[in-house]
């Protein structure tokens, strides 16, 4: 055997000439697998300009110097491409999508928590959202949340002032309960909410949040909301 079963790592060979070159392609790999960082799982075609160590989960559609490696890890070292096979079970950091994620033997799933023996899993996820604030009695962010999810709860910090005459603040909810995720909240540039719920909620279809003005309607303003929501995948046949 001339490589480790997992991760191809080059091993050592009776009388081998020139051994530092093996131990250190094999160093060279291990530290860009270990606490593994992805710089992205979507992209199919290599990085102009990638960086020594950097490490990709290369697309399904993979060309150039990827091409024939669709679902390997490259691994940027010694000015080239290495390739190493994904397994399941392995977690990664997703650096262009802010988040953990596991591979569930076919692919990476961002916020995966857990499988079953038929890869049904349980995906958490944290959705932000940049809302401008519309003028008027209320300003929804449309379809924030996502169907098919559970939400513990909504979060958010204002960015801009939340402007309007005579307003004194607002509350957050959803058509039929809009003051769901808080109400009396601050206007004021820096503040923030945390809106929980006192038992999950289950969101069937993708829905607005609705923010409400109190005291006067809003004429502007920015707000950063973070919806805190679990979904569920389904079994293989």
């Amino acid at each position: 055997m001339s490589d480790t079963s997992r991760f191809e790592l080059p091993l050592l060979q009776a009388s081998q000439a020139q051994k530092h070159v093996t131990v250190n392609e094999a160093l060279t790999r291990i530290d860009g697998l270990l606490q593994l960082t992805l710089q992205s799982v979507t992209l199919n075609t290599p990085p102009l300009t990638p960086q020594e160590g950097e490490a990709y989960g290369v697309g399904a559609a993979a060309v150039n110097a990827w091409a024939g490696q669709e679902g390997m890890i490259a691994l940027y070292i010694n000015g080239g491409w290495a390739f190493v096979p994904t397994t399941l079970g392995m977690r990664a950091y997703v650096a262009d999508q802010n988040g953990w994620a596991g591979h569930n033997g076919a692919g990476w799933v961002l916020g995966m928590q857990t499988l079953s023996v038929n890869g049904a899993g349980m995906v958490s996820k944290v959705i932000e959202v940049d809302h401008a604030l519309s003028s008027g009695p209320t300003s929804n962010a449309a379809f924030a949340i996502p169907g098919q999810s559970v939400v513990y709860g909504v979060t958010g910090r204002v960015l801009a002032d939340i402007t309007g005459s005579g307003l004194t603040g607002f509350s957050l909810g959803v058509s039929g309960s809009t003051n769901r995720y808080g109400s009396g909240l601050s206007p004021a540039q820096g503040s923030w909410l945390r809106g929980l719920t006192g038992t999950p909620l289950t969101y069937y279809s993708s829905e607005d949040l609705v923010l409400t003005a109190e005291g006067g309607d809003f004429t502007g303003g920015t707000l950063r909301l973070a919806i805190h929501c679990v979904q569920f995948t389904l079994p293989s046949e």
